[in-house]
């Protein structure tokens, strides 16, 4: 299925634009949906670190981001016939992630009446061995904590996974302007969070706010 070449202009950005990782995760699908199961234990091992990370970020709970990196991947396992390769298989992967770190936080917002258990302790939530929220400063972690879970969402996909506006984009379902906006006013609330507000300047990258 991922091997035919899609229309018009997605087929030129697939020949031209995805990168060697891109191709290797068509191939590993391609190969799962042929029965191969390796073929997705491959794929897991590959991206599971940049998913618990997101998943970390948006949750703030290590527990809870290992159980939404679990069920991220069982939703990519029973999906993944879904998948069409018009962009990169990682930026359908990290919507997937992200909806999911969504459903959780409604659930989490529903019981937020309940008492939060005495050992919990967010602060050490960052030094998760093996992983890349390893590399967050801790005083960033907790500005990211004051964000909704929309600015969050943003924030976590550009600033600290890389990617680019249109594969947020993508990830995130709406508009490229949409997340511009967003990345603008999250980096002017995490600049106020950490005391460094600068005009005409972002707290994480340069020259890259648009109101």
């Amino acid at each position: 299925m991922s091997r035919q070449l899609v229309s018009g202009h997605h087929a030129l950005y697939s020949q031209l634009h995805m990168t060697d990782r891109a191709h290797l995760d068509i191939d590993l699908i391609d190969r799962y949906l042929k029965g191969d199961i390796d073929a997705f234990d491959d794929l897991m091992a590959a991206h599971q670190d940049r998913v618990f990370a997101i998943c970390l970020r948006m949750l703030r709970d290590r527990e809870a981001a290992l159980d939404a990196t679990q069920e991220t991947f069982l939703t990519v396992f029973r999906k993944a016939d879904r998948f069409q390769a018009k962009a990169a298989f990682s930026t359908w992967l990290y919507r997937v992630a992200v909806n999911t770190c969504y459903d959780q936080l409604r659930v989490k917002k529903r019981r937020r009446a309940e008492t939060l258990p005495a050992d919990h302790d967010p602060a050490d939530l960052a030094s998760a061995d093996g992983f890349e929220s390893a590399d967050v400063r801790p005083d960033i972690e907790a500005a990211l904590a004051t964000l909704n879970d929309e600015f969050r969402a943003a924030v976590i996909l550009v600033d600290l996974q890389g990617l680019s506006l249109e594969q947020a984009s993508d990830a995130l379902e709406v508009p490229t302007g949409t997340i511009k906006s967003r990345l603008f006013r999250a980096r002017k609330q995490l600049a106020q969070q950490l005391g460094n507000l600068i005009e005409g300047s972002d707290p994480l990258t340069p020259d890259n706010g648009e109101a």
